[in-house]
This record gives C-alpha cells, sequence and structure tokens, in this order.
C-alpha cells in the first residue's frame, strides 16, 4: 500500500509518515510527540503494551460520533481543538491497545481525523492543514484496514488540488479512492459521492460538462443500487439532496441558468433545517444565478440571507460564495442593493469572524 500511495500522491514515505515518530528510542519521545500541535508521524503499528481493557474501542468511538454529531451546530474555531486532542488521545492509546480492540480504535482515529479535515478544509480555508491532517487520518484508516474509509480520505484528498485548478492531482487521488472503494461492498451512495466529488474538481477545474456526466451517472446509480449495500454511518455529509446541490451548481457553471435555479431552489426546500452550513452554499449559489443573469436585487437578496445564515452557523466555504456574487455585481456597485450588501458584507461581525475562523 505504501508504494502504491507514493505513486499516486506524489510524496516521499517520509512525507507520508511511515517511519514510526518514537519507534526504538523508547517511550520518552512519545509524550512531547502527542503534546506537540501538529502530529507528524505515523500510528504505531504494533502496541507496546496492551495496557487498556477491551472497551477502549468502542469508548473511544462514542467520543468521536459525538463530535461527529456537534459538526452541524458547534462554532468550527471551537470544536476542532477538542477533535484534534480526542485524536491525540488516540495515538496515545493506540500503542497500548491489542486486537481487535486496536482496530476498532484505529477506525474510530482515522474518522477523528477525516472530521478534523473537514473542518480545516471546508470551515476555516486551511488546505495545507487539511492536507496534513486528511493523511494522518489516511494512516489511520490503513491500521484499521479500513478500505473504505481510506477511500473517503483519498476522495477528500483530492478536494484539495481540485480545489487549487489543479486536475492531474485531483484524478489521481480520486483513482486511487475508487480503488479503495472497490475492495469493500460499497452502497450506490458511497459512490455517487465519489462521481460528485470528482464533479466538483472537474468543475473547479473548468471541465463542468465532464461533470455533469458523472452528476447524470450518480444519479442513476443511486436510482439502480439503492439499498444493495449500507452506508457508513460516518458518512452523513452526503444524501440525495446533497447531490442535487452538486448538480445545481454544476448546471451554474454550464451556464444553464433556469435549470439550476429550479434545482437548487427545489435543494434549498428540501434541506433539513440543521443542515445550516449547506444553506449558505446554497443561497450562495442561487445568488450567483441571479448575478448571472443581470438580476442585481434578487442576487442581493439571496447573498444576505446567505449572511444572516453564517451569522447563526460559520461556514468558510458559505462565506466564500457570497465573496464571488459580490465580485459577479461590479457593474452594479454603485445599485443601493449592492451598497446595502457591502454594509453586510463587510460589518463588524462578519470581517471579525473571517479573520478570526
Amino acid at each position: 500500500m505504501q508504494v502504491v500511495l507514493t505513486d499516486l500522491l506524489g510524496l516521499s514515505l517520509e512525507d507520508l509518515g511511515f517511519t514510526p515518530p518514537w519507534g526504538r528510542e523508547g517511550r520518552s519521545d512519545r509524550a512531547s510527540y502527542v503534546a506537540s500541535r501538529r502530529d507528524a508521524g505515523p500510528m504505531p503499528h504494533m502496541p507496546v503494551a496492551s495496557l487498556q481493557p477491551p472497551t477502549v474501542g468502542k469508548d473511544f468511538r462514542a467520543i468521536t460520533r459525538s463530535h461527529r454529531n456537534l459538526y452541524w451546530s458547534v462554532t468550527p474555531s471551537v470544536l476542532h481543538p477538542a477533535v484534534l486532542e480526542h485524536a491525540r488521545l488516540g495515538i496515545a492509546l493506540l500503542e497500548e491497545t491489542a486486537s481487535p480492540a486496536r482496530q476498532l480504535l484505529a477506525a474510530a482515529l482515522a474518522e477523528s481525523y477525516l472530521l478534523a479535515g473537514r473542518i480545516e478544509f471546508f470551515d476555516l480555508s486551511q488546505p495545507d492543514q487539511a492536507s496534513e491532517t486528511l493523511m494522518r487520518a489516511l494512516q489511520a484508516a490503513s491500521q484499521a484496514d479500513d478500505s473504505l474509509l481510506g477511500s473517503a480520505v483519498l476522495a477528500h484528498l483530492a478536494f484539495i488540488p481540485g480545489w487549487a485548478g489543479d486536475p492531474e492531482a485531483a484524478l489521481e487521488r480520486m483513482v486511487a479512492a475508487r480503488a479503495y472503494a472497490r475492495r469493500e461492498e460499497a452502497s450506490a451512495e458511497f459512490w455517487a459521492w465519489l462521481d460528485a466529488v470528482e464533479a466538483e474538481c472537474e468543475t473547479r477545474c473548468g471541465h463542468a460538462r465532464n461533470a455533469l456526466k458523472l452528476i447524470s451517472e450518480a444519479e442513476d446509480r443511486m436510482g439502480r443500487e439503492a439499498g444493495q449495500h449500507t452506508t457508513p454511518d460516518w458518512m452523513d455529509w452526503f444524501s440525495p439532496t446533497r447531490l442535487a446541490a452538486f448538480k445545481g451548481n454544476t448546471l451554474l457553471n454550464v451556464g444553464h441558468l433556469p435549470q439550476a435555479r429550479q434545482t437548487l431552489q427545489q435543494v434549498l426546500n428540501d434541506l433539513p433545517a440543521e443542515d445550516g452550513k449547506q444553506r449558505t452554499v446554497i443561497l450562495g449559489d442561487l445568488a450567483m444565478i441571479e448575478a448571472t443573469d443581470g438580476q442585481p436585487e434578487q442576487a442581493c437578496q439571496y447573498a444576505s440571507q446567505a449572511l444572516d445564515q453564517l451569522a447563526i452557523t460559520w461556514y468558510a466555504t458559505g462565506l466564500d460564495r457570497v465573496r464571488e456574487v459580490r465580485r459577479a455585481l461590479a457593474d452594479w456597485q454603485n445599485e443601493s442593493c449592492v451598497r446595502d450588501l457591502d454594509d453586510r458584507l463587510y460589518d463588524w461581525g462578519t470581517t471579525v469572524n473571517a479573520l478570526l475562523r
């Protein structure tokens, strides 16, 4: 697996962290390693001593699941340190835990690092830190020998070059993600999400028509194979409504404005009340549709609604959408509705939140 990752990700074994951080020198180095802000090395491969009870994996996983549930309502800058500290605890416990609890612990640790990486990338706009954290998640998934978790992490790693406009690197990581997914019985929903991730990367790299084909394949798969296999409970970021959101954004980028508007308005109606983060993204996309269609007042209305939601549920990706809309409204910058949007976009609360979070 190490050789495959070095080829696909373009990193050396050392960069991937496959040299144990404390190794045979003793346990004294471990304390400083666990306490550091950034964990540079991998999970220990074998426990030094079995000191933890057989329940340690389940106990650790229970906290991981709680963090995952809290993600949808807790301020990212508040939740993120707690998730990282929990992950550091997992590293310490991993060395002291024997199988089969060790495999369960490693899987939960991978989930924690995956959550931390998602927060860094989507909520805090820190792609470099997200890349490091997601590599930790991939290492933990390898310790758990959980191919679906590995696939999910690799797909998240594809977002980073995809959003940066590097289609080759994004595609390589998606090829790896699909290879890992084939090793287990992945659900139709899981495969559809992989299609959606690749579609978003293609869209951001200027290949929106390729993205539409991927979205169509995802819709067909979910209709044809739904219910054949179980979707992991940790994959709580995707649903048919989320797939429609991907589709609406892609239609917007292709320039199919009426279809994009209809699709995203339906998504907005179907979103659960607690899904405030996604709501900011949908409102931003609807605002961009109206701006592109030469309707500045409607665009400002949607953008203002997005800012209202951001005041409740902060999401850097949502703010990015609003900023893109404001750039698209440059031709109407002297209109009163755009000036009012500027007052909202650059008020004290939004400005400070954007800088602090």
